[in-house]
């Protein structure tokens, strides 16, 4: 397995998180792991991105040059970034936030209104999360109930009051991506 990631948008928006989950999840499932964050001067509200690799083999640099998927919760990051996808790639859009225009080559580019879904649930701030159960099905990483297990740990026991808000934001995106992925 070799799934090399860059997740962007601004910076707030629980990308970072959605990358170390990502990674962690990974690693206790016996992969090899890179997370290599970069941050806009603003921190909040500037950009963000990480690059994550997963693979089953060494990894020898953590910098992603063409990307096997490529997550953009803004426009801004839209634009920087889907150079990088690789043409074989899969993009995951945030349409709420993202008009995708001019795409780039791709194997396939799923629009999940992130930011929209997560308003509808509630809070704003568990979008990164939906986006993680759709990149979670598009990849097959793991088992739902595994991925819950390392949020919930991530988050850890000071912050369990985040959990349920969470669980239920990667349920809706799981449940997005079995209705919208092409069989």
């Amino acid at each position: 397995m070799l799934e090399r990631a860059i997740i962007a948008g601004f910076g707030g928006q629980g990308l970072m998180f959605m990358g170390k989950l990502t990674i962690k999840t990974m690693m206790n499932e016996g992969f090899h792991v890179t997370y290599f964050p970069s941050y806009g001067a603003e921190v909040r509200g500037g950009t963000a991105k990480c690059q994550i690799i997963v693979s089953s083999e060494e990894i020898a640099s953590p910098i992603v040059e063409a990307a096997d998927t490529l997550v953009v919760m803004n426009q801004p990051s839209y634009e920087r970034f889907k150079p990088q996808l690789a043409p074989d790639g899969v993009m995951l859009a945030n349409p709420s936030l993202v008009q995708v225009s001019d795409p780039p080559p791709a194997k396939l580019i799923i629009e999940a209104p992130a930011t929209q879904m997560a308003l509808d649930l509630g809070d704003v701030r568990c979008a990164n999360m939906i986006m993680m159960g759709v990149y979670n099905i598009v990849r097959d990483f793991v088992p739902f109930e595994v991925l819950i297990g390392q949020m919930k740990a991530a988050f850890g026991e000071r912050k369990s009051a985040v959990w349920e808000i969470n669980t239920k934001a990667i349920e809706a995106g799981r449940q997005f991506a079995r209705e919208h992925i092409p069989a």
